[in-house]
């Protein structure tokens, strides 16, 4: 739907519950039933675990430095960015990204290209949110 195509499309916009839903036309609660009914997880805690997917591979495929992927997903500062990427990913930003880069390291087989915090089965339902 409207709604995850925007985050998808705008990881960086400081999104608020209020702001998604007037931008996909649904009230707060509407919007917040849907993802849970069809995302399994509510819209903000959805964005959170999106954004460390997209650092996550910015890490993996850039020598951007982390100042510049936290602005790149929405946060304002690289402090703020390393303690949501430590409490989602359970590791610190550069320590992903070293153990990411190393040949044959744990995590660098198939099942990482889910990314952090993403089950086997998480993305498969999400493109039916209406």
């Amino acid at each position: 739907g409207r709604a995850l195509a925007l985050l998808h499309e705008s990881p960086s916009e400081p999104w608020t519950l209020e702001s998604l839903s007037k931008k996909a036309g649904l009230s707060r609660s509407s919007l917040h039933e849907r993802f849970v009914h069809f995302i399994g997880q509510p819209p903000m805690q959805y964005l959170t675990r999106w954004r460390m997917q997209v650092a996550s591979g910015l890490l993996r495929d850039t020598s951007a430095k982390l100042s510049e992927i936290a602005e790149s997903v929405g946060y304002e500062s690289e402090a703020a960015f390393s303690r949501a990427f430590r409490r989602e990913v359970g590791l610190a930003p550069g320590a992903w990204r070293r153990g990411e880069r190393r040949p044959n390291a744990m995590g660098s087989g198939p099942e990482s290209d889910r990314g952090p915090g993403r089950s086997a089965g998480a993305p498969s339902n999400e493109k039916r949110l209406t």
